[in-house]
């Protein structure tokens, strides 16, 4: 049996970084924190925080996380099924999910407002590429994620979502400055581009669909550009040039506030979901991300155009 006033810091460091947040949070000194997780790892026999900043779990630190979040959906689970019981009033347990920035800003958050309103769930959503998201979820940092990963993370089921689709967009002026003989991969590699952030490939990966000429890719100029509404803002005011989700630049498009560089080459990207099996509340999480992406989402099986 796990003396889960020691579980509890653990959990609280990891989710909140460091010792000295994981204190205030739990209304303890960082001293107390230290002494709990410290007398935790001596009676698992094994280190359970990298002591980095942010502080990060072990393999077996998040192995115990992952087992505290379970006991909690459970122990309320039961509660609710007792006659006279129930969970204490404003009593909800944190998930962590893993989701790409495009998603977030297009349609999870319905998803989310779902998911904390039927399971009476707290969110913990962090941001990753739609690449790597899956990354954590292997390594027991999230309990669920939006990927492009199709194949299963050991101990999850992988559901798709549908395609999210990306236009390669930029204001009339702009196309008319940087490619006043159109767009190839000589005009690309001196245009500045935007980019999300050192993970994102997808202005890289349209170039070289359309162009099928990745000697072209490593000599994109970009702009660094770290938020999705920016990436659309940015493309508007003649900063660059994009991959935008359609979602978000298709009324820009029908106004012609923004134009595509090559009508019609359209780059999609298929998600998934991504939800370890056995958690309590699964079958609501995915049910709540699967219908929230069927309304914005073409299903991934449609061709892109």
């Amino acid at each position: 049996m796990y003396d889960y006033t020691l579980l509890e810091a653990l959990a609280a460091v990891l989710r909140e970084g460091s010792f000295e947040r994981a204190a205030r949070a739990l209304h303890l000194t960082p001293s107390a924190v230290s002494q709990r997780v410290r007398l935790l790892e001596e009676r698992a026999g094994q280190v359970l925080v990298v002591r980095d900043t942010p502080a990060r779990a072990t393999e077996a630190g998040a192995r115990l996380c992952r087992h505290l979040e379970q006991v909690a959906l459970l122990e309320r689970a039961l509660a609710a099924d007792l006659p006279g019981q129930g969970p204490a009033p404003g009593a909800r347990v944190t998930l962590p999910v893993a989701v790409n920035a495009d998603s977030l800003a297009t349609w999870f958050v319905a998803a989310a407002a779902r998911m904390a309103d039927e399971a009476a769930l707290l969110l913990d959503i962090s941001l990753e590429d739609q690449e790597h998201t899956a990354e954590r979820l292997r390594r027991g940092e999230v309990v669920a994620a939006v990927t492009a990963l199709d194949k299963p993370v050991p101990g999850c089921r992988s559901v798709p979502l549908g395609t999210l689709v990306y236009r390669a967009t930029a204001s009339p002026a702009f196309v008319a400055r940087w490619f006043p003989a159109g767009v190839d991969a000589q005009a690309l590699a001196r245009t500045p581009s935007l980019t999300f952030n050192r993970q994102d490939r997808l202005q890289q990966q349209w170039v070289a669909r359309v162009l099928g000429d990745e000697a072209a890719v490593p000599a994109l100029a970009t702009h660094w550009l770290p938020s999705t509404q920016a990436f659309v803002d940015a493309s508007l005011a003649g900063l660059g040039w994009g991959m935008n989700p359609e979602p978000l630049v298709r009324p820009w498009l029908d106004s012609g506030h923004l134009v595509e560089l090559l009508p019609g080459q359209a780059l999609g990207v298929p998600l998934y979901w991504q939800c370890r099996q056995g958690l309590p509340v699964a079958p609501v999480l995915t049910r709540a991300v699967c219908e929230a992406a069927a309304a914005v989402l073409p299903p991934s099986a449609d061709p892109v155009r």
